[in-house]
């Protein structure tokens, strides 16, 4: 086994002493636990989960689903980008959920804006669909869609081979899909990314870095 248990531990004894858990000499990915508890991943606002170190390829087609819950109006909920100018971007911008592309022509943008700004930061889970094509994207939020032509025919792949940073991302990585730099705070569950026949479910605890995140356990529905 290499990963770590999702649970909380209590009361631990050794040789009859009790663990004092309160001071630990170190401690890593090890958040408190809470009375109520909900499946999900919790982001606290200070950091990113970043997948598939090896590079991910987005090319000319990708289909994104996950289901968020926050109460903040700004963050980043994900991002692949190349060095150049090739990148997808996903993020909450003003309580609006905005999905960028760009396929090395220029960068293209399907905006959700609720009815109020306030809509989708009220701290209740909802489900969000991007998908690129090759000849547009679109965005679906709680079953409302938005969908946005890709004007540069000539240019239908986003040529990337980079790690899937979520919930944010390092100052060094440099993200050409993405406006905003705030750390996503809140919860996401369900990321699974397709493309054609292959479906990819993303477990956090396998992240190969992992700041401000906490894996399988999110704070019972704030009020």
């Amino acid at each position: 086994v290499t990963h770590s248990i999702p649970a909380c531990i209590g009361s631990m004894t050794i040789n009859s002493k009790q663990l004092d858990n309160e001071s630990p000499v170190s401690i890593f990915a090890v958040n408190k636990c809470y009375e109520t508890v909900q499946d999900g991943t919790f982001f606290d606002g200070s950091g990113f989960a970043a997948l598939v170190r090896e590079g991910y390829k987005v090319r000319s087609d990708v289909n994104i689903t996950l289901e968020f819950r926050t109460t903040a109006a700004h963050g980043v909920l994900l991002g692949v980008s190349s060095a150049k100018v090739d990148a997808i971007g996903l993020e909450m911008v003003h309580g609006k959920v905005l999905f960028h592309v760009n396929n090395g022509a220029g960068r293209i943008t399907a905006a959700y804006e609720p009815r109020s700004t306030n809509s989708l930061c009220d701290g209740k889970w909802h489900k969000l669909q991007a998908n690129k094509s090759k000849h547009g994207i679109s965005l679906i939020i709680d079953g409302n869609l938005v969908h946005t032509d890709n004007p540069y025919i000539q240019s239908t792949s986003a040529d990337t081979n980079n790690p899937i940073y979520v919930g944010g991302y390092p100052a060094d990585v440099k993200q050409n899909c993405l406006t905003s730099k705030s750390s996503f705070r809140g919860c996401l569950r369900n990321l699974v990314l397709t493309k054609g026949q292959h479906t990819e479910l993303f477990d956090f605890s396998r992240s190969f870095d992992l700041r401000g995140v906490f894996p399988h356990s999110c704070p019972g529905a704030e009020h």
